[in-house]
Order: structure tokens, then C-alpha cells, then sequence
């Protein structure tokens, strides 16, 4: 069976492969813990000094969990576990000492923005999109911790923009708003452009990168409050959630009560 998260090493960098492209690269639970595991594992390999994130094909670099992956919520604690087990992933990634960079094509929501967010430098093709429309699809939310990390990089503003609207930003836009650092015409020269990247940055000063990375970390998560459970199961618990599910799997529009 074709492993959905690929990680081959060449020249020093890694490259980590989500690769479900039938699905828009959308994460199972598997896949997220797996990526957890590859983020961790390569601190043992002296070596290493970049990893490249990508998606397969061009459609999607991660259209965010696999819905299906929810439709065994009964509990509380169902909702805490998937949130805690998103964290785990995303503290690996922040706390890595290897520079990260994320080259998207497509769609990156939900999930897969935040995989997005936590990695070190982002560039992208033309054809990509970005945004949090869970206000618009299930009806959940995102952690304190993911707030907080969203608004460190765009700003509490945009964050509100985004999902108040549950509009994607757009190449262009991403750009101007700093969640891009460069928007490359297409998927070939996308593929091309992180190599180079990837390779300019393994060619500097790994403590300068290491420290660099490590203080503004650290800086965010001052900004962090702590995560507060009673939000969460506000909303992975409500009428809504399970109505925005089952009209996302239906492709029917959902009929929020807010209850």
C-alpha cells in the first residue's frame, strides 16, 4: 500500500510527502502522528539540516483532517484527544531545531494551515489557497494555541477576517500579508524554487537559524493563554458539529441553530 506521508533525505534535506492526492491530501489521524514521528526522529540525524513540507500533486498541500476521522465523536474527551494530538504535531515542528519550509500548491485549510503556520519559511504556486472555514463547513473551532498562532502571524484582525468570512486567501494576497515569502508561477518551479531554498538555508549558521527559531517560539508562547477545554467542547459537542458534518459528507448546506 502507497505510504501517505512519504520522508526521503538527499543532500542533507528531508522532504515529507503528504500523499493522499485523491483526497486533497486531507490528514487521518494516522498520518498526523505519523508526521510527528518523522519531525522527531530527524533531531537524531546530525545531518539533516532542512526539511521541506509539500503535498502531492497540485491541488492541495493539506485540505486540512479528513472529515470522516470525526464521525466517531461521542465525548468530550474524543474532541480533547484530537486537539491534544494536533498539538503534539505542531509543538514538534515548533520546537525542531531543523529549519522547516513549508512549498504549497492548492488548497491548505483547516489542519493543514496550521501545519503551514508552524514551519519556518512558506512559499507557494500561483493556484494556492489558505483559510479556516470551519464557520462555513462543521461549525468546530480552532485551540488556544492554534488562535494564538494564527494571530502571531497574521494578526488578530485578519484572524477574524478569515473566519468570520470563511473565505481562502488567495497567492497574491498571502503575499502581501506576509504568510507568503514567494509565489512561484506553478508546480515545477514551485518544486525547484524549495530545493534551492532548502539548500541556501542548510548552508548557514545552524545555531544562528536554531536560536533564531527557538526566540521567537518562545516569544509566541508567552502570548499564549492556556487552552480552555470548555471552548472546545462548546463547539465539538453542539448540534451544529454533527450537522456540519453530515452536510459537508452530504454536500448539502449546513442549518446552524447555534446550539
Amino acid at each position: 500500500m502507497t505510504e501517505n506521508i512519504r520522508f526521503e533525505i538527499k543532500n542533507g534535506i528531508g522532504c515529507v510527502t503528504f500523499n493522499r492526492p485523491e483526497a486533497r491530501n486531507a490528514f487521518t489521524l494516522a498520518m498526523y502522528g505519523r508526521l510527528e514521528e518523522i519531525v522527531q526522529q530527524a533531531q537524531d540525524r546530525p545531518n539533516l539540516r532542512a526539511l521541506v513540507l509539500t503535498g502531492a500533486g497540485d491541488k492541495a498541500f493539506a485540505a486540512g483532517t479528513d472529515i470522516s476521522e470525526f464521525k466517531t465523536f461521542s465525548t468530550a474527551d474524543d474532541a480533547l484527544n484530537y486537539e491534544a494530538r494536533m498539538e503534539g504535531v505542531l509543538t514538534a515542528l515548533e520546537r525542531s531545531t531543523i529549519p522547516t519550509i513549508a512549498a504549497m500548491a492548492g488548497v491548505c485549510t483547516g489542519g493543514g494551515a496550521a501545519i503551514a503556520a508552524c514551519c519556518d519559511l512558506r512559499i507557494a504556486a500561483a493556484n494556492f489557497r489558505f483559510g479556516l472555514p470551519m464557520a462555513r463547513t462543521l461549525g468546530n473551532c480552532l485551540s488556544m494555541s492554534n488562535y494564538a498562532r494564527m494571530a502571531a502571524l497574521l494578526g488578530p484582525a485578519r484572524v477574524m477576517d478569515i473566519i468570520f468570512t470563511a473565505r481562502l486567501i488567495e497567492a497574491e494576497e498571502a503575499r502581501a500579508i506576509g504568510l507568503l515569502s514567494e509565489v512561484l508561477p506553478d508546480q515545477a518551479r514551485l518544486d525547484k524554487r524549495a530545493g534551492e531554498l532548502a539548500q541556501t538555508v542548510a548552508a548557514h549558521a545552524p545555531l544562528t537559524l536554531r536560536v533564531t527559531k527557538e526566540a521567537l517560539r518562545r516569544v509566541r508562547e508567552k502570548m499564549t493563554p492556556d487552552d480552555d477545554p470548555h471552548l472546545l467542547r462548546m463547539c465539538y459537542m453542539s448540534e451544529d458539529f454533527r450537522e456540519g458534518m453530515d452536510a459537508f459528507l452530504n454536500k448539502r448546506k449546513p442549518g446552524w441553530k447555534g446550539i
